[in-house]
């Protein structure tokens, strides 16, 4: 049975790795026994992440680069090749909530979060996954988020990009999974990270949010853990163009 959650040997790439859910992604998927690339814009974030990673005894690379370039799928395959890793895992962790009023949206705004949350996953899956279809073994891993199904204020081009996560891990399913790749997405609650430092900075929208769950509080991050082995891992074979909601409850009442 550990074999099934082994990852001794493998290599993810987490977008976002610098902090929140994609830092604690990486975290559980190096004490599972994977070596980590962390990407995201800004090095010394990146480094500092890493050095705390490789504390624990977890093998860290780190890769700066912007995530919303066009071209980001190709440089970071070559910047991968160039240090010798051949990645095996994705976890597309990185993403933006301007959180505007509908009015107030620029066309840039919308265009970013779609860059962020659909187009990099995309790119990164041409970029990586032949290589990862030769090797015969692949997991392409996203985050979709409460609002793949429901509408938030002052959210609108987050939740549409999320929506499109949901049917992205479908469409990378359906082209790659009969090549030994898996593509799934996890959608998280309401967890204490940056992105969503506006909420918890409301005591009483937190709460509230709390109450909405069946389990009774917000997450923790470590609640990730289990979800983001699961479909890295072997154990996840035969699961694939999924989402799962590691959510609490939120969307079960």
């Amino acid at each position: 049975m550990p074999a099934l959650f082994d990852l001794s040997g493998r290599t993810a790439l987490v977008t976002g790795g610098n902090s929140g859910i994609g830092l604690a992604m990486a975290r559980a998927l190096g004490r599972a026994g994977a070596g980590v690339v962390l990407v995201a814009r800004r090095l010394p974030e990146l480094e500092a992440a890493a050095a705390g990673l490789r504390a624990e005894g977890i093998a860290a690379h780190v890769i700066p680069a912007d995530l919303a370039e066009p071209d980001v799928g190709a440089t970071l395959k070559t910047a991968c090749d160039a240090a010798g890793l051949s990645v095996d895992i994705i976890v597309n962790a990185a993403g933006v909530n301007l959180r505007q009023p509908f009015q107030e949206v620029s066309a840039a705004a919308f265009d970013l979060h779609m860059a962020l949350h659909l187009r990099t996953p995309f790119l990164l899956t041409q970029a990586f996954a032949p290589a990862m279809a030769a090797r015969g073994y692949g997991r392409i891993i996203l985050i979709a988020s409460l609002q793949s199904y429901r509408a938030f204020a002052n959210s609108a081009p987050y939740g549409a990009a999320k929506g499109g996560v949901v049917q992205l891990a479908r469409a990378i399913a359906e082209a790659w999974s009969a090549k030994g790749i898996t593509a799934n997405a996890i959608a998280p609650g309401f967890f204490p990270t940056p992105l969503t430092e506006p909420v918890f900075a409301d005591p009483e929208r937190a709460a509230r949010n709390a109450a909405q769950t069946a389990i009774g509080r917000n997450g923790h991050l470590d609640d990730l853990d289990g979800a983001v082995v699961f479909f890295a891992a072997p154990a996840s074979a035969y699961i694939t163009g999924q989402t799962l909601a590691v959510d609490g409850g939120f969307t079960a009442r």
